[in-house]
């Protein structure tokens, strides 16, 4: 904890995050192939956020996800189905894939703006329904006025009510701009306790991007290094196209190398690119999820 907060900060020069990413993006090419489309699928959060969803939608989420081995012989299944918490208990009712995970965002979600107390109360109910990964938001008004204690404090409280559910940690790169930034909030979210730090809620332009993703792979390996503690990366937002999906392998790939390479450490939040890249795979035209 001490070293941490003594290393919070890192200053980028110009131009090198923007250099390094596009030396990534380009081995990229070299990923087009079914073996990395696979890969991409089985690390995917198979996710709907919408204020239109019911228990319907949850129910034919987990319909689909449960029917994909027998529709689709031969390949992983997604890492996880991620909703609301009010879809949880039918999510859990109708999912029978035993290797897929039941993630809720929860906490005030996508804003983070109620009391604590309340955030507590919702990820302990998701969890008791049957959550076993909860998505927060960090809280950008207390991490943006610099009121870091209070930033490392929740987060810890909220890691302790998840229980034995993993916690995933929001950190909307797209609010916090700037590297440094990103940096600086990816470590506070770490050492506060977080299983996986996220890019986007995908509530708020941009939602993911190479450069933050960069960014945040850097922090994940320098607190590994110092700490022997491996946590996981997910990018989230936007993430449509299958050439989206292999560009986010590759810097996980080039920074933090082969061991992330799986959903326990990787993930992608995503609703359209699981159909895409069943296309890519199967070579023909995929509208299954």
């Amino acid at each position: 904890m001490k070293w941490l907060l003594g290393n919070v900060d890192r200053v980028f020069p110009d131009g090198e995050v923007e250099q390094a990413v596009a030396t990534i993006i380009e081995k990229s090419q070299d990923l087009k192939s079914r073996e990395w489309y696979e890969l991409a699928l089985s690390c995917i959060d198979l996710t709907t956020l919408n204020s239109t969803d019911s228990h319907i939608q949850g129910e034919k989420f987990a319909r689909n996800v449960s029917g994909f081995s027998k529709e689709f012989p031969g390949l992983a299944n997604v890492a996880a189905i991620c909703v609301y918490p009010t879809l949880v208990e039918s999510v859990r009712k109708n999912l029978h894939a035993p290797d897929v995970q039941l993630a809720a965002v929860a906490a005030g979600f996508p804003s983070s703006q109620t009391f604590l107390e309340v955030k507590v109360q919702e990820i302990e109910m998701a969890v008791e329904r049957g959550a076993t990964e909860i998505d927060i938001v960090l809280n950008l008004g207390n991490f943006l006025s610099e009121d870091y204690s209070t930033v490392i404090q929740e987060i810890t409280i909220l890691k302790r009510a998840c229980g034995s559910a993993h916690l995933k940690v929001i950190l909307e790169t797209g609010a916090l701009k700037s590297p440094a930034k990103i940096w600086k909030a990816s470590i506070m979210a770490m050492q506060s306790g977080a299983d996986f730090i996220k890019t986007s809620t995908g509530k708020l332009e941009p939602a993911a991007t190479p450069e933050a993703a960069w960014v945040m792979c850097s922090a994940i390996k320098s607190y590994f290094e110092k700490t022997g503690k491996k946590v996981g990366f997910k990018a989230a937002g936007g993430i449509v196209e299958t050439a989206d999906a292999l560009k986010y392998i590759s810097i996980v790939k080039e920074v933090l190398g082969d061991e992330w390479l799986n959903n326990k450490l990787f993930r992608i939040g995503a609703s359209r690119l699981a159909n895409n890249l069943l296309t890519s795979i199967m070579g023909k035209s995929v509208a299954y999820f």
